[in-house]
C-alpha cells in the first residue's frame, strides 16, 4: 500500500491560479524528496495535453511519462485550498493531490479517491478539516465499509484483454478508453474482478483500479456491440494513447489559436499580450554627392530590386490572408518601381556626381508633387503611394537615420522593420512586452538582444506587419513564431492560460538552475553564459551558468571616443573573474569590423566590410590596441582561471600569428600559460579542423557568423536575413566535421551561438558531440532544464536524422 505522511499534507492554503497550485503541491512532493524541482514544470506541462480535474472539488496533477526519470520513489502530497482554485472554467478545485509515480502504485490513491467523489459530504469534510489525518485515513485507507458487492451478469457479448504491464487503468488511459466507448451506441461495460464499470465514466472506470498486468473483461449489447468490442480490443493493445517512455523528444511547439497569423521567425520564446506599437524612426540620412557615377547607379538599380521583392513578399501575405482583390494595391506598388520614366530620370540626376539616393528621392519627389496637384481627388491620391514606394527604395539607399526612434512609454508590443544594436541597446524590458520585426532572421542583432534581454519576439514577418495601426491589439508567439493580430477572446484567454504556464516552468527551472545538465544517461553537457557587460558575470552565476563561454570584449571599446586604457580592461576582466569565483570565464579578443565599427580607429571604408579587415585581422594591424588588451587578461588571469579565443581565424597561419603575439605578452607579463582556442565562424575553419586540431586546445564554434559565411547570406539583409538560419544542415554538417577533428586529437568543442539556446538546437548539438554550450543568459536554466530530459540516445538520433536532411526546414520540423 502506497503510504501518505501527514507531512507531505498542507492544510488551509491558498491559491491564486491553477499553476500556483501545481506549484505548491509539487514543492511539498519535492521537499519529501519524492522528486527533483524540474518534475514541476512536466507537471504543469501535463495541463496542456489532459485535464487532470477528477471531479467534485477534486484534481491530481501529475508529470509526463517521459518525464518519469526525475522521480526518486513514488510519492502523494495533498494541498488543501479551502477557498477553492479555479482549474479550468467552471471547475473549482479544494483537495489537490499532487502524484508522482514511477509505474502504477498510485491506482489504489485513484480508487480511494473515486469512492468519494460522488459524496459530496466526505469532499466538503475533507476540503476543511483541520486534522490531516482524515485525509490519510480517506486516501489510504477509506473504511468504505461496504455492504457486500452484488455481481453483475455479464453481457452475452464479451472479451477478455490484459492490460500492458506498468500501465494500468490510471487518468489518461482511462479517459481514452471513455472517449472511445462513447463512439458506439451500445452498452458498454468493465469487469474488474467483482466490480463492473460503466466504460463511458471515467469515474467509474477509475474506481476499478485497474493495475498493468491485469485482465479486465470488457461486455457490450446493442446494435454495434461487435465493432465496439473489436475497436477496444485494438486500442487497449495499442497502449490506449497513453505516453510511452520512448515518445519523440518534445523541443517545443507553437501555441493552438483560432485567429489567423501573421507567419514570421522564432526569435526569443515566450507569449506577450498587448497593443502594437510602430517604431517611428526620424529622417532618412543619405549624401547627396558621391563620386562613382556607375557603381551609383548599380546601387540604385539594386535598391529598387530589393523593393520589388519586398512588395511582392508583402502581396503574396496579403492575398493569402485577405484575398487578391486587398493584395492588388502592392502590385500597383511594384508597377511604380517598373515606370522606365522614373527609374531613367533618376539616373539621370546622377551626373554632376549626384549620390544614387539624392537622384532618386528627386525622380519621385517630382512625380509625386505633379500627382497631387491633379484635380481628380482619386488620382491625386496616388502621390501618397508613390511617396511609401519611393521611401522604400530610400531606404534601401540611406547612409543611416538621423533621429533617435520614438520608443514607447506605456507597455507595448514593438514593431518594426528592423532593429539595429542601437535600437536595441535603447530597448527598456519594462516597456517592451515583445516585438516583431518585418526583416531579420534568427541569427540577426534583434534576435541576440531579444534572447539575452528575455522579451518574446519575432523577426522576418514581412512587410504586412509594418501596416498595422498603433494600438491594434495582438498575441505575439515568441515560441512558434507568429503574431496574432485582433484575436478573439479564446485565443486571449489561451495566450494568458499560456503565460501563466510559462512562469511557472520558469518558476522550477529556477529552482533546478545550479543542478549540472545531466542527460538521463548520466552524460553531461556544460551550460554557461555568453556576456558582454563585466556586471553580467554575476548574473550569469546567479542564472546557473557554469562559467562565462563567450565574453565579448567589445563592450570596453564601443561608445566611446578613445581605446580603453590597460587598466580600465584589468579592472573589467579582473571584476569578472572575482565574480566567477573559479568558474572559467572564455575572453574573445577584440572583435571589431563588419557591422561593429569604432569611430576613433579611423578604419577605412570597404564594400564589403564582413569580408575585410575584422576581428583577429584588426588586431594584426593593430597590434597596440592588442597587446593593450592582452595584457589586461594575463593580469587578470592571476586571480582566476581565463581562456583566450581568437575571433575570425580564417587560416592555420592566422591562429599560430595571434597565439605567437599572445604568448610574447604573456612572457613580458609573467603570467601562467593559459588554454587558446579559436572561433569557427567561417568554412574554412571547419574545413581544416583537423589541421588546427592539432594546434588550438579548444574550438567555440559561432553558428550566426558561421551560418552567413556558408550561406552566403549577410544577417542583416533585409530579404535575405530570415533564410540564414543556423539549423540548415550545411551549417550541421560543418559542426560535425568540427567536433569529429576535434576528438580525434582529445579536444574538446563548445557553441556559443544563438542556435546553442533554442530546445531544438541545444539537443542536436549535444548529439553532435559539443561539450559546452554557452547561451543568454536568461536561457541557462531552461536549456539545463531541456538537456536533463533528453538521454543521450535520443539526441544522437536526432542529430544524425539532422545531419541527413536536404533542408532547413525538414530539421526544425524533427521530433
Amino acid at each position: 500500500m502506497l503510504e501518505l505522511d501527514k507531512n507531505s499534507i498542507k492544510l488551509g492554503a491558498s491559491a491564486s491560479s491553477k499553476i500556483d497550485a501545481i506549484q505548491q503541491v509539487g514543492s511539498l512532493l519535492v521537499e519529501a524528496g519524492h522528486m527533483q524541482p524540474e518534475y514541476v514544470s512536466s507537471m504543469v506541462n501535463r495541463e496542456k495535453v489532459a485535464n487532470t480535474y477528477l471531479g467534485n472539488g477534486i484534481a491530481i496533477p501529475h508529470g509526463l511519462p517521459i518525464d518519469r526519470n526525475l522521480i526518486k520513489e513514488t510519492g502523494i502530497a495533498v494541498l488543501q485550498v479551502p477557498a477553492g482554485v479555479e482549474w479550468n472554467p467552471g471547475e473549482t478545485v479544494h483537495l489537490v493531490v499532487g502524484i508522482a509515480a514511477k509505474s502504477d502504485e498510485h491506482i489504489e490513491v485513484l480508487q480511494n479517491l473515486t469512492h468519494v467523489l460522488g459524496d459530496e459530504s466526505i469532499v466538503a469534510r475533507l476540503a476543511t478539516t483541520e486534522n490531516p489525518i482524515d485525509i490519510v485515513r480517506q486516501l489510504t485507507n477509506p473504511q468504505a465499509a461496504s455492504a457486500p458487492i452484488e455481481i453483475e451478469p455479464d453481457f452475452a457479448k464479451s472479451i477478455d484483454v490484459a492490460i500492458a504491464a506498468g500501465a494500468g487503468l490510471h487518468a489518461r488511459p482511462a479517459t481514452a478508453l471513455v472517449n472511445l466507448a462513447k463512439e458506439f451506441e451500445s452498452e458498454i461495460r468493465v469487469r474488474y474482478g467483482d466490480r463492473t464499470a460503466n466504460a463511458k465514466s471515467l469515474v467509474s472506470l477509475l474506481k476499478l483500479g485497474v493495475e498493468g498486468g491485469q485482465t479486465i473483461r470488457i461486455m457490450a449489447e446493442g446494435t454495434d456491440a461487435d465493432r465496439a468490442l473489436e475497436t477496444l480490443r485494438s486500442a487497449i493493445a495499442a497502449g490506449l494513447e497513453d505516453e510511452e517512455e520512448n515518445v519523440p523528444v518534445r523541443l517545443g511547439q507553437s501555441l493552438q489559436f483560432e485567429s489567423t497569423p501573421i507567419p514570421g521567425i522564432a526569435a526569443s520564446p515566450g507569449v506577450a499580450i498587448g497593443s502594437v506599437f510602430q517604431l517611428q524612426r526620424g529622417s532618412i540620412v543619405f549624401a547627396g554627392t558621391a563620386k562613382d557615377p556607375a557603381l551609383e547607379e548599380t546601387r540604385l538599380l539594386q535598391a529598387i530590386e530589393a523593393a520589388k521583392v519586398q512588395l511582392q513578399d508583402l502581396y503574396e501575405e496579403v492575398k493569402a490572408k485577405s484575398g487578391a482583390a486587398k493584395a492588388q494595391i502592392f502590385q500597383a506598388h511594384q508597377e511604380f518601381l517598373s515606370d522606365p520614366e522614373l527609374v531613367e530620370d533618376a539616373i539621370a540626376h546622377l551626373k554632376d556626381d549626384r549620390s544614387a539616393a539624392w537622384a532618386w528621392q528627386q525622380s519621385y519627389e517630382q512625380r509625386a508633387s505633379a500627382l497631387e496637384k491633379l484635380p481628380d481627388a482619386l488620382l491625386a491620391a496616388r502621390a501618397i503611394d508613390l511617396r511609401d514606394v519611393g521611401q522604400r527604395v530610400l531606404r534601401l539607399l540611406a547612409d543611416r537615420v538621423e533621429d533617435e526612434p520614438v520608443m514607447p512609454n506605456s507597455p507595448m508590443i514593438l514593431i518594426a522593420e528592423d532593429l539595429s544594436p542601437s535600437d536595441t541597446a535603447r530597448l527598456n524590458p519594462d516597456l517592451i512586452l515583445g516585438f516583431c520585426t518585418a526583416y531579420g532572421g534568427a541569427t540577426s542583432h534583434s534576435a541576440i538582444i531579444a534572447r539575452s534581454l528575455d522579451i518574446p519576439a519575432i523577426v522576418g514577418a514581412g512587410p504586412a506587419v509594418l501596416n498595422l495601426p498603433n494600438g491594434t491589439p495582438c498575441i505575439l508567439d515568441g515560441e512558434g513564431g507568429n503574431l496574432y493580430p485582433n484575436p478573439s477572446e479564446a485565443d486571449l484567454r489561451t495566450a494568458t492560460t499560456a503565460q501563466k504556464d510559462l512562469q511557472a516552468i520558469r518558476a522550477a527551472e529556477k529552482l533546478a538552475c545550479y543542478q549540472p545538465a545531466l542527460l538521463t544517461d548520466g552524460h553531461r553537457v556544460e551550460v554557461v553564459a555568453n556576456i558582454g557587460a563585466a556586471i553580467e558575470a554575476e548574473q550569469a552565476v546567479n542564472a546557473g551558468a557554469e562559467g562565462v563561454g563567450l565574453l565579448r570584449t567589445e563592450f570596453l571599446f564601443l561608445n566611446r571616443s578613445e581605446p580603453p586604457s590597460e587598466e580600465e580592461q584589468y579592472a573589467a576582466y579582473a571584476q569578472m573573474v572575482d565574480a566567477l569565483n573559479g568558474l572559467p570565464l572564455i575572453v574573445r579578443t577584440l572583435d571589431i569590423g563588419g557591422d561593429k565599427a569604432i569611430p576613433y580607429l579611423n578604419m577605412p571604408a570597404e564594400e564589403n566590410p564582413f569580408l575585410g579587415v575584422r576581428g583577429v585581422r584588426l588586431c594584426f594591424q593593430r597590434p597596440d590596441l592588442f597587446e593593450t588588451q592582452l595584457r589586461a587578461i594575463f593580469r587578470a588571469s592571476a586571480q582566476g582561471e581565463i581562456k583566450i579565443m581568437f575571433p575570425m581565424i580564417a587560416t592555420i597561419e592566422d591562429f599560430r600569428q595571434a597565439k605567437q603575439m599572445a604568448e610574447q605578452v604573456r612572457s613580458q607579463v609573467g603570467a601562467v600559460p593559459v588554454e587558446y582556442g579559436m572561433m569557427v565562424e567561417v568554412p574554412s575553419a571547419a574545413i581544416l579542423a583537423a589541421e588546427f586540431a592539432k594546434e588550438v586546445d579548444f574550438f567555440s564554434v559561432g553558428t550566426n557568423d558561421l551560418t552567413q559565411y556558408t550561406l552566403a547570406m549577410d544577417r542583416g539583409h533585409p530579404v535575405l536575413a530570415k533564410q540564414a538560419d543556423g539549423l540548415h544542415p550545411a551549417v550541421l554538417r560543418l559542426i560535425h566535421q568540427t567536433v569529429q577533428a576535434a576528438k580525434s586529437e582529445g579536444k574538446w568543442v563548445g557553441v556559443c551561438g544563438g542556435i546553442a539556446g533554442e530546445p531544438i538546437g541545444a539537443a542536436i548539438l549535444t548529439g553532435l558531440g559539443v561539450s559546452e554550450l554557452s547561451v543568454s543568459i536568461p536561457s541557462v536554466a531552461a536549456v539545463k532544464a531541456k538537456l536533463r530530459s533528453l538521454s543521450l540516445a535520443q539526441a544522437e538520433d536526432l542529430a544524425n536524422r539532422a545531419l541527413h536532411c536536404r533542408t532547413v526546414q525538414a530539421v526544425r520540423a524533427l521530433r
